[in-house]
């Protein structure tokens, strides 16, 4: 198994950002950023919906698929 690479917390935003960038473009980066820092975030209802009717094991499974080493 190889180890993954442990990131600083400025090399984890510059990478988010970076995806961002990447998936929704420049303009809508910067208002998700800008909606995550002047609203509250309720993590529980986000995981909620989520991962609604989801069973643990489907959960797992695509946790699985999708981890990269």
């Amino acid at each position: 198994m190889k180890k993954v690479k442990e990131m600083d917390d400025t090399e984890i935003i510059i990478s988010g950002i970076e995806v961002l960038n990447k998936t929704l473009g420049i303009t809508n980066a910067l208002r998700f950023l800008s909606l995550l820092h002047n609203e509250p975030t309720d993590y529980v209802e986000i995981s909620q919906r989520l991962y609604d009717r989801q069973t643990i094991e489907e959960i797992f499974d695509r946790a699985k698929k999708n981890w990269k080493e």
